[in-house]
């Protein structure tokens, strides 16, 4: 007998054909998991699970006792409990390494946007303002030549910090719990303590995973340490860092301008200044968001379930702990 995989979101008609030359497919399109009566009444029959913005409950993996496998269309799994899956044995598969340029080019369009005020201006523009040359009212800052400081050098930082460090002449600082040597030869990175590199860039990215030590990492007392003139950039999850904090951070000065793709909550409430702010480039969470980025997100989760069913060490397996072969 087949197996059972359960989507939730929609792949291309080549991958749903990939997954059913081996498995049963079922593809719920509800707008939530919680919220679509076929996924749920399907949960107890499967043994794979794919989408992407999974928020996995213990009432959910008690309701799937035949699940061996859930592949993620993510890098980042933080609504997922990693411990209660290893526990059972679930193994947990996601998609780094094909979003990683995508994502970077999100980030130094913000580091760019904000920077050089694009958006702010361009509503300048359309609002039939510019009715002369433009003055200081209206300058920017440099980008080149400027000092970047990283907050998190994984793949997507260090993808961050090589456009900036190799495009833009940038010095790049980067605070990260590993040194990281090969990077610091290749773009002549050094490493910093956070605070010292909040005193000392000029633009600041964020790119950490959300976990327990960064929720939060930061808030007043971090801006507080950073220049006036300062960039930051926001391209990881929108819970490390305290919202209403770089809210007034920005509204007294502390901070120059913000570039931001993710928010505490999301959507963003309609209540939020943040998008009203003339220093503030808010973006829907598009990091990975172009066409050839979520095919290969896609391509890739399902063939970390294909692998995991059939007995196969998965290509990206979050929970190392859980893996042991098994018959397909």
């Amino acid at each position: 007998m087949k197996k059972h995989i359960l989507i939730h979101g929609r792949l291309t008609d080549t991958q749903l054909a990939q997954l059913a030359e081996r498995f049963e497919v079922q593809v719920c399109l509800g707008a939530t998991p919680a919220e679509d009566p076929d996924f749920l009444d399907a949960l107890p029959r499967a043994h794979g699970l794919i989408g992407s913005g999974l928020a996995i409950t213990p009432e959910w993996l008690d309701a799937a006792p035949n699940l061996e496998a859930i592949a993620t269309i993510s890098v980042g799994y933080d609504g997922i409990p990693v411990e209660e899956l290893t526990r059972r044995g679930i193994l947990l598969c996601n998609t780094p390494d094909v979003l990683t340029e995508t994502t970077a080019d999100t980030g130094f369009a913000l580091i760019l946007a904000a920077s050089r005020r694009v958006v702010e201006l361009a509503d300048f523009v359309r609002r039939g303002d510019w009715q002369a040359s433009i003055g200081e009212a209206q300058f920017g800052s440099d980008v080149y030549g400027k000092t970047l400081g990283m907050i998190g050098f994984g793949r997507i930082g260090a993808a961050v910090a090589r456009r900036g460090a190799l495009g833009f002449g940038m010095r790049v600082l980067y605070s990260n719990a590993s040194p990281k040597p090969a990077l610091e030869q290749e773009l002549g990175a050094e490493r910093r303590e956070m605070d010292a590199l909040l005193e000392e860039a000029d633009i600041i990215c964020v790119t950490v995973p959300l976990t327990a030590e960064t929720e939060h990492l930061i808030g007043a007392r971090e801006f507080s340490l950073m220049k006036p003139s300062a960039i930051f950039v926001n391209i990881a999850r929108g819970r490390v860092v305290r919202e209403a904090d770089l809210i007034a951070a920005l509204e007294k000065g502390q901070v120059r301008a913000a570039g931001l793709d993710v928010f505490e909550q999301e959507p963003l409430s309609p209540e939020s200044p943040l998008p009203h702010m003339p220093n503030v480039v808010a973006l829907p969470h598009i990091g990975s968001a172009t066409r050839e980025t979520r095919d290969a997100m896609a391509q890739r989760a399902v063939d970390n379930i294909s692998r995991a069913l059939q007995g196969q060490r998965p290509i990206s397996l979050v929970n190392e702990e859980a893996w042991r072969p098994r018959t397909a």
